[in-house]
C-alpha cells in the first residue's frame, strides 16, 4: 500500500535534489528547465517512495485544477454526448480531467452554469451555447477563463469556434432528395436563436433555389429542436391536404419525432398511408431502423472534440503566459465536412 504520508521534501532529500526541482520534474505540462536525467531520477524516486502529489495543494499553487468543462443544452441528445466523450478522450490523453454540464437550452442556466465552473477553477469551458446570445461567455473569456464554442456560433463574441458545415451539409442532403425525383420537399424543426438551424435552412432553401423551385413558406415547419417539435410538426403535416413527398429533419431530434407521430397513426384517421421520405442530420446507430429515413448527415463528433480540445489548450497556455489579460488574437472559426448516409435501398 502506498504511503500517503510522503511528502515533496521526502522525494528531493532522496533524489538528492531541490523542491522546486522535484515540481518542476513531475509536471504534466513538462519538466522546464530540468534536464531529463534529473527528472528520471526524480520520477524514479517519486515512484520508488510511493509519492502521490495533492491535487488539491497543486491548484492552489499553480491556480490550475487540469480541468476543462463542457456545458451542452441537454444530456439526452446522442451527438451532444458523443461529442462530450470525444472531448473527454483527447483531454485524458492529455493528464486533463471533463466535467459535464447541462443548461437545459436556457441561456439564464447556462449563465448560472458556467459562473458555478469559473468559481469552482476550471481551466477552461467549451460551451455548446443555448442560443446566439454571449456576452456573459465573452466576459469569462476576459476574465481569465478561455471559453471555446463547439456546434453553434455565437456572431460577434469573439470567441474560437469548431462547427460543422451545416448549410453544405443540409445543401446536399436536399439535393440527395431531388435526385432521387422528389419535387414536394419541405424543411422540419428549427429554432432561429440557434445559429445551426439558421444555416440548415439557408441550405435547404439554396439547393431548391438551385433546382428551379422556390419553396413557399407553407414548406417550412419551423420552431424547436426537441422530439416534442417533431411530432408537432410531423402532427401537422398528416392533416394536410398536399402533404410534402419528403422532409429534410433539422436534427435527430426533431427526426425522431417525426417518426414517432408516423407509427402512432389510427387507422382510417387522416394521413393513413403516407410515409414521406426524410433526410436528416445526425447519424445514430438506430437511423437505419426508422421507417422513412432516406439519408442522414454524420457530422464528425470525434474531429470537432478533437479541434475543440487543441483550441481550448492553446488559449489556456495563452492565458498563463500572459495574466488574465491575456493575449490579444484572433478568434478563429473552423467548421469540419459532413458525410452524407444513404439507408435507403432502392429495388
Amino acid at each position: 500500500m502506498k504511503d500517503k504520508s510522503i511528502t515533496i521534501r521526502d522525494v528531493a532529500a532522496a533524489a538528492g535534489v531541490s523542491t522546486a526541482t522535484v515540481s518542476r520534474s513531475l509536471d504534466p505540462d513538462g519538466a522546464e528547465g530540468v534536464s531529463e536525467k534529473t527528472r528520471l531520477k526524480v520520477v524514479e524516486a517519486a515512484a520508488s517512495m510511493g509519492y502521490q502529489a495533492n491535487p488539491v495543494a497543486r491548484t492552489l499553487k499553480t491556480r490550475s485544477a487540469r480541468t476543462v468543462a463542457i456545458v451542452a443544452p441537454e444530456l439526452t441528445n446522442d451527438f451532444f454526448m458523443d461529442l462530450a466523450e470525444g472531448i473527454e478522450k483527447e483531454l485524458s490523453a492529455r493528464g486533463y480531467t471533463l466535467l459535464v454540464a447541462s443548461s437545459d437550452n436556457s441561456v439564464e442556466e447556462e449563465k448560472k452554469r458556467v459562473a458555478m465552473l469559473a468559481d469552482r477553477m476550471v481551466d477552461g469551458i467549451v460551451v455548446i451555447p443555448a442560443e446566439d446570445r454571449g456576452d456573459h461567455l465573452t466576459a469569462w473569456d476576459k476574465k481569465g477563463i478561455p471559453v471555446v464554442l463547439v456546434d453553434r456560433l455565437i456572431e460577434g463574441a469573439g470567441l474560437d469556434a469548431i462547427l460543422s458545415d451545416n448549410e453544405a451539409g443540409a445543401r446536399a442532403l436536399t439535393r440527395r432528395l431531388l435526385e432521387d425525383g422528389y419535387r414536394h420537399i419541405a424543411f422540419a424543426g428549427g429554432d432561429m436563436t440557434i445559429s445551426t438551424a439558421r444555416e440548415r435552412i439557408a441550405g435547404f432553401t439554396a439547393a431548391m433555389e438551385e433546382a428551379g423551385f422556390h419553396p413557399p413558406r407553407d414548406s417550412l415547419y419551423l420552431g424547436g429542436m426537441r422530439v416534442d417539435d417533431g411530432f408537432r410538426h410531423m402532427d401537422t403535416i398528416l392533416q394536410s391536404n398536399t402533404p410534402p413527398e419528403a422532409l429534410v429533419a433539422v436534427n435527430l431530434l426533431v427526426h425522431l419525432g417525426m417518426e414517432r407521430r408516423l407509427l402512432v397513426r389510427p387507422s382510417g384517421r387522416p394521413g393513413e398511408g403516407y410515409m414521406p421520405a426524410i433526410a436528416a442530420f445526425d447519424e445514430s446507430n438506430y437511423s437505419s431502423f426508422l421507417p422513412a429515413c432516406r439519408y442522414t448527415a454524420a457530422q464528425d463528433a470525434a474531429a470537432i472534440g478533437k479541434k475543440a480540445v487543441q483550441c481550448i489548450l492553446e488559449r489556456i497556455g495563452q492565458k498563463r503566459r500572459s495574466g488574465n489579460a491575456g493575449e490579444v488574437t484572433e478568434p478563429r472559426t473552423f467548421r469540419l465536412p459532413v458525410m452524407i448516409m444513404n439507408h435507403f435501398q432502392k429495388s
